[in-house]
């Protein structure tokens, strides 16, 4: 959420942001909203103020014996408007609360100018596309043809766009996130922790989902509960309305499986890996003081590229330019993985520093060196997400007779397999 204040001395960029974005936000209402809240202020202020000066000059003649009755009615009817006032002010604040969690966050100056994805900026490219001498399949022919991927049962159980995975698949899985989890925790830095894969309105609220995703999410409406969409989600909110008492820099990462509805993607592809319901994810996420954010951003970036490197993949590293930032972040970085059965780029990481948006909503604090409260900057990125991660490995690893060779890598999280291979024939 971005400070009133800001919005105020900013006010012709919150409306391009809003005007590049697509959005829809009363930027009339709120700025109206403002100007009355202040002035109500302002009076109220001052009421307070002679109403201060006032009952101590009534405290000084009823000392000396005078009658005060017709000025204690008069402080009466004060007291009565600057309670009046004050609850105009409530109202006026619930309403410009409101009003302030649909406006999005406002780009670092350091992002590209651009109205979508096609002004993106390739900041640098790993390795090449693997060349084959045979030509490469997709991963639903080759995960099928494997029994390690049934998409046809999955949608019996849930519907499309929730893959079910079997016997080497399912272990394939297992093996990618503890081997994220394991590189996080004991190279990069990162303390793991175990959150609930539910979450209450205030969480969803607090890193941005909501209000502006609801259609995107799947809402528990008897308890009124969120099935995450990423762990970014609960692990955030761990601060949430807090003064942090520990040391900044924080850095947390946590395994969740991510659940999104993702209304209006129909038409979109939908069978296989590639746009799915539920997929699981390693996520990482910083809490740091406003000073050391953009260096934490590029550190951050660096430790989700880590992992595509020591799996060997081709991959490339995108910087979003404004017209395709998310909804509450002010920098991001793309990085996506070449999937030759697909020959396309699949997205498989988002590094996003969101300074100090999140914590606003989230009333996420620290003290600095000088004691003073202030609001921490969040960040997050993909430490990896599955399950693209998973068909960029099916792909590029595929050999001519159909089974895959399992990066070095992972071995020993597979009790030291090396190949998926086709079924036996009967």
């Amino acid at each position: 959420m971005l400070d009133i204040k800001t919005i105020r001395e900013r006010e012709p960029e919150v409306r391009a942001v809003l005007g590049l974005k697509r959005m829809e936000a009363d930027m009339d209402g709120l700025l109206a909203l403002d100007q009355d809240r202040r002035a109500l202020l302002t009076e109220a202020d001052a009421l307070k103020n002679q109403r201060n000066v006032v009952s101590k000059q009534l405290g000084e003649l009823k000392k000396a014996g005078q009658d005060i009755a017709e000025q204690q009615q008069a402080m009466r009817a004060l007291g009565d408007r600057i309670a009046d006032m004050d609850r105009q002010v409530a109202a006026i604040e619930t309403k410009l609360q409101d009003l302030l969690l649909r406006i999005p966050n406002l780009p670092h100056a350091s992002v590209p100018d651009g109205t979508g994805s096609e002004q993106n900026v390739v900041a640098r490219t790993q390795g090449a596309p693997r060349t084959f001498s045979f030509k490469p399949k997709g991963h639903v022919e080759l995960g099928e043809a494997l029994g390690i991927l049934d998409f046809e049962r999955g949608t019996r159980l849930a519907g499309a766009g929730f893959p079910l995975y079997i016997g080497l698949g399912a272990r394939l899985e297992r093996a990618l996130i503890q081997f994220m989890l394991d590189l996080h925790t004991r190279e990069h830095g990162y303390t793991e922790v175990s959150t609930p894969f539910v979450v209450n309105r205030a969480a969803m609220t607090g890193t941005g989902q909501l209000p502006k995703m609801a259609e995107d999410m799947y809402h528990v409406n008897a308890d009124d509960l969120w099935l995450i969409p990423t762990a970014e989600v609960p692990v955030t909110n761990i601060y949430r309305e807090e003064i942090i008492q520990r040391p900044l820099p924080i850095f947390l990462t946590a395994y969740s499986p991510c659940f999104r509805r993702e209304a209006g993607a129909a038409g979109r592809e939908t069978r296989g890996l590639i746009r799915v319901h539920q997929f699981d994810k390693v996520e990482m996420v910083k809490f740091v003081a406003p000073e050391t954010s953009y260096d934490e951003l590029e550190k951050l970036v660096r430790d989700a590229e880590d992992v595509l490197q020591r799996l060997g993949l081709c991959y490339r590293v995108l910087l979003l330019c404004q017209g395709d930032l998310s909804f509450a972040a002010a920098k991001c970085y793309d990085i996506e993985l070449w999937a030759p059965g697909q020959n396309a780029w699949l997205e498989v990481s988002s590094c996003s520093n969101f300074e100090d948006f999140q914590a606003r909503r989230a009333q996420i604090r620290y003290r600095d060196a000088s004691g003073k409260v202030r609001f921490v900057h969040t960040l997050n990125g993909s430490g990896v997400a599955l399950a693209r991660l998973v068909v960029a490995i099916l792909e590029n690893y595929q050999e001519a007779d159909g089974s895959i060779t399992i990066p070095e890598t992972l071995r020993p999280y597979l009790g030291g397999v090396a190949k998926i291979e086709p079924p036996a024939k009967k």
